[in-house]
């Protein structure tokens, strides 16, 4: 079965661009596995209670990871407490988060584990997740961690390209305005890049905002005045289409776009529901277990040395 998984791994991974190669190393996590060692994925997501949505999202990646890595065994972890309570409470559904999802699987023996996560960009959330995988590391012989779904360039060229061939073909005429969550962290800033990168794609007519952050609705609203197109389709920036999407995008922000006058259209799908944003969180994965980040004391060594140039 290993040997099966590897000769796969090898040749899917010779299609995954690197992310900024002078920051990593090859080193196979699931190639080198001795007798007695044992693999998985994690894989990471915020959650919803809405079951609708979970099943095109979350199941959806989850099947498309195992399909991805066969051989592996694949696991799942919640990151929103308040969720995972509310779905115990409700419905009598058990959702581990990441700290328990990680003593579970050293308890069962697993030894090298690999952490995917869903999140958009490198804000609190993601931080976060580092912070207790990172308290853990220590229970296994190797632990990476998958990077979210922004964070390369090609990242954002690839998440351009998904989302705009995707609502295109639903609402062809008018502006879009793709709304994330947003984050109190300086990774706010991931929003405007993608702003950016869809205008610098010949985009004009598409737009960021965030709940909570910047760019905000007010900053959206000055980009829309700029086009002369008074219609205008609202666009989760989520991996899920839950609570932000069907009450801040469906219901507040589709109000105040309606009383400036403009004719509003709603594509409330998630960001999972796209194969190109499943696959692209699969290429993660799968970079991350063929490669290892060098750690910036040791850069630092290698230009002191001269090793790095």
């Amino acid at each position: 079965m290993k040997k099966t998984f590897v000769a796969t791994a090898l040749l899917l991974c010779m299609n995954v661009f690197a992310h900024s190669n002078d920051n990593f190393v090859e080193s196979d996590l699931f190639g080198n596995l001795g007798a007695r060692d044992k693999a998985a994925i994690l894989i990471v997501h915020f959650g919803t209670s809405h079951n609708d949505t979970r099943a095109l999202t979350i199941d959806a990646l989850n099947t498309a990871m195992r399909e991805a890595f066969p051989g592996i065994e694949i696991r799942e972890a919640w990151t929103s407490r308040i969720i995972i309570r509310k779905l115990a409470r409700e419905g009598g559904i058990e959702k581990q988060n990441p700290t328990q999802a990680l003593i579970r699987l050293h308890e069962e023996g697993y030894t090298h584990i690999l952490v995917q996560s869903s999140n958009i960009i490198e804000g609190t959330e993601m931080k976060e997740l580092r912070r207790e995988v990172e308290s853990l590391s220590l229970n296994f012989k190797d632990i990476r961690i998958g990077n979210p779904l922004l964070y390369a360039p090609e990242d954002y060229a690839t998440v351009t390209r998904c989302l705009t061939e995707a609502v295109r073909k639903s609402c062809p005429n008018g502006q879009m305005l793709f709304v994330g969550h947003g984050t109190p962290d300086p990774a706010t800033a991931s929003y405007a890049m993608l702003d950016y990168m869809l205008k610098s794609e010949g985009h004009a007519d598409c737009h960021v905002a965030t709940v909570e952050g910047y760019p905000a609705l007010g900053n959206a609203l000055q980009l829309l005045k700029k086009n002369a197109s008074r219609t205008v389709t609202l666009v989760p920036l989520m991996f899920v289409a839950g609570d932000h999407a069907r009450n801040d995008i469906a219901g507040d922000w589709k109000t105040a776009l309606e009383e400036k006058g403009y004719k509003t259209n709603l594509y409330l799908h998630g960001l999972g529901e796209n194969p190109g944003i499943r696959q692209l969180f699969i290429d993660h994965a799968r970079f991350a277990a063929t490669h290892k980040t060098i750690p910036m004391a040791e850069k630092k060594q290698g230009y002191a040395t001269g090793k790095n140039h």
